[in-house]
């Protein structure tokens, strides 16, 4: 099994032999929660790709270990970036596909606030949804492994999407009208793809247009609609593998 990973904010400073604390909410899921004793292997990160991998010296209390690190690690900015727009789902199927695209290697998520979303992310009520999607990227990428945590955005309108369309090397519009599979359709060998995936209700007409005007494509997963929150994460799937980020 591999070892379980903690995130640690000074870790991309440690060299071999050094020792790090990890205390607080992180020492305490380690000490108490997964029960490290001295001797045991363990991995810190601090989210943006480096990390170390350590050895528990002792641990002190229910929430305070000392780590030696053996290894430091680097994991590089992965190219071509993958970056899936999410429409805002309905009650907590937003942190599922926020979870599920963190466990499958998507690189940064941007919560779109479209036309025919339902949910609404408003002052205090949307600062609160936005804190849950980190937290959820945080936790799902210490679960997968990740040395490198999925960017979670702060959310855009259509206007600011359709910027993003225009800047990227690649840009895909889920949608049923699209003629080309996504598993066909042609793929930078580097820079940035971009995957818009819509609300329930479908990406309205004009947010289409205004997108496609912009530079996306419309493409189809395959002969089913799936809903908003597992398409991100098969499109994800389908690019990865193509690109050879999963070989």
């Amino acid at each position: 099994m591999t070892a379980p990973v903690f995130c640690h904010s000074e870790v991309a400073r440690a060299v071999a032999g050094a020792c790090l604390t990890l205390d607080g909410p992180e020492g305490r899921h380690a000490v108490s929660v997964k029960r490290l004793r001295p001797g045991e292997g363990l991995v810190l990160t601090d989210g943006a790709g480096s990390g170390a991998a350590a050895t528990v010296v002792e641990t002190s209390g229910k929430d305070r270990l000392l780590a030696e690190v053996r290894e430091p690690l680097r994991e590089p900015v992965p190219d071509p970036w993958l970056t899936v727009v999410q429409a805002l789902p309905k009650g907590d199927r937003g942190e599922v596909a926020v979870e599920t695209m963190t466990e499958t290697g998507v690189d940064a998520v941007v919560p779109w606030a479209a036309a025919r979303c339902v949910t609404r992310w408003r002052e205090e009520r949307g600062a609160k949804a936005l804190a849950k999607w980190r937290s959820t990227a945080r936790e799902a990428g210490k679960q997968a492994r990740r040395l490198r945590f999925p960017e979670i955005a702060d959310p855009v309108t259509t206007r600011q999407l359709a910027a993003a369309v225009a800047a990227a090397d690649l840009a895909v519009v889920l949608h049923e009208e699209g003629d080309v599979p996504l598993a066909d359709c042609a793929l930078p060998a580097a820079g940035r793809i971009l995957v818009v995936v819509g609300p329930e209700g479908g990406v309205a007409p004009e947010e289409l247009a205004e997108l496609t005007a912009a530079g996306a494509v419309p493409r189809r997963l395959g002969r089913s609609v799936l809903r908003t929150s597992t398409a991100g994460t098969a499109a994800a799937a389908v690019l990865l593998a193509r690109t050879g980020r999963w070989s």
